[in-house]
């Protein structure tokens, strides 16, 4: 059923490679109820991240490229679940799994406009300083919606079944976009944030887009090649 332009999502949308399903989760609607209180957020911009022997190019950015470990574990698992991993020890950043059952792989939520809740997205990211920044960023991201690492690494957004107090919902545009901008991922460190791995997607010219910036020594490998 088609709702407002979005439509919910299948687990046969999100079974292709990352690099391939990424860019038609751009102006995907991903809604949340958190304790009570719902967020909505128009997803502007995503990275995808292979895991080992997923797909025809080693992916040396991505948490399952060394295979499976207890941190990872969801991204082996079904398509529509949502990776919900803690980086730098404080930012729980929200990722949907994509590919085969088996197969390692998901699509970072770097960004996104909050269309529901902003209240709620506000008293969770209290430093935003105008509304575009409350989801500007895969931290920020996680944040408005709620998502918690450990607590929701693994909830179901296809069936939106609860878990640990939290309901998650995905809807993908029932039109995707023509026009999707790509290039290096973000803040990826060696030749893994360089155009060799061209994984970033993005709405061109949305307010909500986070900037890029150069992961550690990928800048000299880019201009070395």
């Amino acid at each position: 059923m088609v709702r407002d332009g979005w439509r919910a999502a299948t687990r046969a949308d999100l079974r292709g490679l990352p690099a391939e399903v990424a860019p038609s989760l751009l102006g995907a609607r991903l809604t949340t109820v958190v304790a009570g209180e719902t967020v909505a957020v128009r997803v502007t911009e995503v990275e995808a991240y292979h895991g080992r022997d997923t797909g025809p190019v080693p992916d040396p950015g991505s948490h399952a490229r060394m295979g499976p470990t207890a941190r990872n574990a969801t991204m082996w698992g079904e398509p529509g679940h949502l990776y919900v991993y803690l980086s730098h020890g404080i930012h729980s950043c929200v990722n949907v799994v994509c590919g085969p059952a088996g197969v390692a792989g998901g699509v970072l939520l770097r960004a996104g406009e909050v269309l529901e809740g902003t209240d709620a997205a506000t008293r969770r990211r209290p430093a935003a300083r105008t509304p575009r920044d409350l989801a500007r960023g895969p931290g920020r991201f996680g944040d408005a919606v709620g998502l918690r690492h450990p607590l929701h690494d693994g909830i179901d957004a296809i069936t939106g079944a609860p878990r640990h107090g939290a309901v998650a919902r995905l809807e993908l545009l029932a039109e995707p976009l023509a026009d999707v901008a790509s290039g290096p991922r973000v803040g990826v460190a060696g030749i893994a944030g360089t155009a060799a791995f061209p994984w970033r997607y993005w709405i061109p010219g949305d307010p909500t887009v986070s900037p890029f910036r150069w992961g550690r020594g990928a800048r000299e490998v880019s201009e070395a090649t």
